[in-house]
């Protein structure tokens, strides 16, 4: 029979990095029933179920990674199943989906009653992490259903693709509404983008219990700068690559594409904003500016470890290809000034799983043009950060906090985020001095290839626990996927 001082599991020995906390605590982590029920320095382990040593590793609470997108590019079913396994070998625990209808995804338009259940059916059994899903309104028969959503789905989080309205996914311009599948008479404007805010304000009214983590989410490009500059590049024989795709979507399109998004959030009174993928200076200026301008909302700003850690001389080339564009390595030291500032809210990974054979076309590896956008990286984003974070002065707590707890509470996931009793036991195990070089190879993707492939990482993560259960382990994922769909607010 067991006792209240008895366990499921115990982890012994562990730097314990709390995202609260000023320094990391040595101690033991107690688990019963999936919950964190004890936390302190030698804990009984008797009756313990089974017994983890830490040997001294960091024990970060699993991470939240914020800004994901699953079965873009490859079949829903397929992409979580693997891309899943990816986010578990990189300390991931909870994966966040940006979805929406039309092209690409599904391949499916019409109202969510109708298409979110088949989302829903085809991810079940299918993740190796707990999961949830952003959605995006494209017409207004979907913004008419963003109340039902937050109540029946407990999706909270919406977002709007600033550019889609008349530009391409990959950098063609052309018609819309055929690619987001939406009504002769639907408009993908900015008219458009403020009734979404304006739906999302009217969830908030109606659900008061969940009004702070009812948001909008902003991809912010302008659709009209891209286009006239696109035109400009293309003709412009002295650039190429990557250089030439930030070019063409220049950092003064998303700059402009923030102060819209802002004044749109303050004429609906939608007082939770998320600037998603901030990748410039300018774009981070703007954003700042716009936080001090309309303080009555709640700004909160993302940057991804991509654009952190890449820059536009990449030998990547092509196969980093993304959207907004990987910038020049002056606006990557403007991000991480702004981060080690205290002024950027989460770290996530923007990952898109996008094949070799699907990313670039035979015989034109290298053209910026017909590259399509997106790349792989969650299974990074921990030990890239840890990596450059410290030998910039971040702290491991601060490290927790941009990558487990800021995302976790905006987001509605009150038993995500960090390490403490009653919060589920996802913990990450990290060795703080292992180096190694990354290679696509060691990838549990099925990306087949890395934008990051060379890079040196000093941190590497040796185990992940979903819910008190091994998930990942040594360099090799465990079981067989046991992923929850996460409705919000989530309380476990």
């Amino acid at each position: 029979m067991r006792t209240s001082g008895t366990f499921d599991l115990v982890i012994r020995n562990v730097g314990i990095v709390r995202p609260s906390a000023d320094q990391v605590i040595t101690g033991d982590i107690g688990v019963r029933d999936g919950k964190i029920s004890a936390i302190g320095l030698d804990l009984p382990v008797e009756s313990t179920t089974r017994v983890l040593e830490g040997n001294g590793r960091l024990a970060f609470p699993g991470l939240v990674d914020a800004h994901m997108h699953t079965g873009i590019y490859a079949p829903l079913h397929e992409d979580a199943l693997s891309e899943s396994r990816a986010a578990a070998q990189g300390g991931v625990t909870t994966s966040l989906n940006y979805f929406r209808s039309g092209q690409y995804y599904m391949n499916e338009g019409g109202p969510y009653a109708q298409l979110f259940p088949k989302v829903l059916d085809a991810s079940r059994g299918r993740f190796y992490v707990d999961y949830a899903y952003h959605l995006a309104p494209l017409d207004s028969a979907q913004i008419a259903e963003m109340g039902e959503l937050v109540d029946r789905h407990g999706v909270t989080s919406f977002k709007i693709f600033m550019f889609y309205g008349g530009y391409g996914l990959h950098g063609a311009s052309g018609t819309q509404r055929d690619f987001l599948m939406i009504g002769e008479n639907e408009n993908y404007d900015i008219a458009h983008f403020e009734f979404v805010m304006r739906g999302a304000r009217a969830a908030m009214d109606r659900f008061p219990d969940r009004r702070d983590i009812v948001s909008v989410s902003l991809h912010c490009e302008t659709a009209e700068i891209m286009n006239a500059y696109t035109r400009i590049v293309q003709g412009d024989t002295s650039l190429s690559g990557l250089k030439a795709y930030s070019a063409a979507r220049p950092p003064h399109s998303e700059g402009l594409a923030v102060c819209i998004a802002s004044y749109l959030a303050h004429e609906t009174n939608c007082v939770n904003i998320n600037l998603l993928h901030l990748s410039s200076r300018k774009a981070v200026e703007a954003a700042l500016l716009m936080a001090k301008t309309f303080p009555h909302i709640d700004f909160r700003r993302e940057v991804t470890i991509g654009h952190l850690i890449l820059d536009d001389d990449s030998k990547a080339g092509a196969l980093a290809k993304v959207n907004p564009p990987i910038r020049s390595r002056e606006d990557v030291e403007f991000l991480w000034d702004t981060l080690l500032a205290g002024k950027i809210d989460w770290v996530c990974s923007d990952h898109a799983c996008c094949r070799h054979e699907t990313k670039v076309h035979d015989g034109h590896d290298h053209d910026i043009w017909l590259a399509k956008s997106g790349f792989g990286g969650t299974e990074y984003l921990l030990p890239a950060l840890m990596t450059e974070g410290r030998r910039r002065g971040l702290s491991l707590n601060r490290i927790a906090a941009l990558t487990s707890l800021n995302p976790a509470r905006r987001f509605g996931l009150e038993a995500k985020g960090d390490l403490a009793v009653g919060f589920d036991a996802d913990v990450v195990l990290v060795d703080p001095t292992h180096t190694h070089v990354i290679t696509a190879g060691d990838s549990e993707s099925q990306q087949g290839y890395t934008p990051f492939e060379g890079l040196t990482l000093e941190a590497a993560v040796t185990s992940t626990i979903l819910r008190g259960e091994l998930i990942f382990d040594h360099g090799t994922v465990i079981g067989s996927p046991r992923g929850r769909y996460l409705h919000r607010p989530y309380r476990g």
